[in-house]
């Protein structure tokens, strides 16, 4: 190969485009015409400003389900998990209100932080100490923590006290420069997950334990402990979205979260990221959290299909998406 093929190639690889990495994007342009042209009310700004603060929360725990999956992972826990530490911190807040005044939601959101980290290990030891398939693992886990909330709501409902409620709305309804604040917290959530993938040893080293573990050992990477920190991640990641969430219903139930560990895996799938591992796009992650959202606003807005069956749509993508990953290799 001549001196001046070199560059022509790289020029050429370059300007290529990846359709995989591309299709989120132009299926979230699709949807906003299509919207557009079902109904004009969809592009008006306090329709589209619902819908992106709707996907926060899932786009804040698929943040986290990016560095799992693209670690060679899977967690199916999310849902139950966001459940669990959402009761233990109103448990909290509540517990230490009398004592502590207002002071107690930010030690509730302390707590609920540790909380979810440590669940987040406690999925990642099982599956590198344990030596037990993620599927297995947080399937089990998936089942303690739905258990756990409904023991902890004696299968009713956990409220947030009320002289509580006024100083934590603003977590959800409350707004900087006019954007709301969960859409705020997960855009840093993404750019903190997109500057930990892309530009930090644990990124890179996250991606090669996904592609191969095996060439990964040998190249003296801790698979163990890549994997564990990617758990830990994905906890972290769930309690931010419990903080948000709260102040929107002011209550855990034994339903929250339900059906939440759908929607990411989709999320994370339809955004790029390998479901085989290897490959994460948290970019694309937040695209396809915002899509499944959008779907479901112009199911309601339409009424060409009943609301009900959002999740047999979003599992009909998540079939589609990986089907389109499969022929595009």
């Amino acid at each position: 190969m001549s001196d001046t093929t070199v560059p022509v190639l790289r020029e050429a690889r370059r300007w290529r485009i990846d359709w995989v990495d591309a299709g989120p994007f132009i299926a979230l342009i699709a949807l906003v015409l299509i919207g557009f042209l079902i109904n004009p009310d969809f592009l008006s700004l306090t329709n589209i400003t619902n819908v992106v603060t709707r996907s926060a929360f899932i786009a804040i725990i698929a943040v986290g389900a990016t560095f799992v999956i693209s670690s060679g992972g899977l967690d199916l826990s999310v849902g139950s998990m966001a459940a669990f530490v959402t009761g233990i911190m109103i448990m909290a807040m509540n517990h230490l209100a009398p004592s502590m005044g207002h002071g107690a939601i930010l030690a509730g959101m302390a707590l609920v932080l540790c909380a979810g980290a440590l669940c987040g290990l406690f999925n990642g030891l099982i599956v590198t100490i344990g030596r037990i398939d993620p599927f297995i693992a947080t399937l089990g886990t998936m089942g303690i923590f739905r258990a756990l909330i409904t023991f902890l709501a004696d299968g009713g409902t956990i409220p947030l006290a009320r002289d509580l409620r006024d100083t934590f709305r603003p977590a959800y309804f409350g707004t900087v420069l006019g954007v709301p604040i969960p859409i705020l917290v997960s855009a840093a959530v993404a750019l903190a997950g997109a500057f930990v993938l892309y530009r930090t040893k644990y990124g890179r080293r996250c991606a090669a334990v996904g592609a191969n573990e095996d060439v990964a050992r040998f190249s003296g990477i801790s698979v163990a402990r890549i994997r564990t920190i990617a758990f830990v991640i994905q906890g972290a990641c769930v309690a931010i979205a419990a903080i948000c969430y709260v102040p929107r219903l002011g209550a855990a139930t034994p339903t929250t979260g339900l059906l939440w560990e759908l929607q990411v895996i989709t999320s994370v799938v339809i955004g790029g990221t390998a479901l085989g591992g290897g490959k994460g796009h948290i970019w694309g992650t937040i695209a396809g959290a915002v899509i499944l959202e959008m779907i479901a606003n112009l199911m309601v807005l339409s009424d060409f299909i009943s609301e009900y069956l959002v999740a047999a749509v979003q599992g009909v993508i998540i079939i589609i998406a990986m089907l389109i990953q499969r022929f595009s290799r």
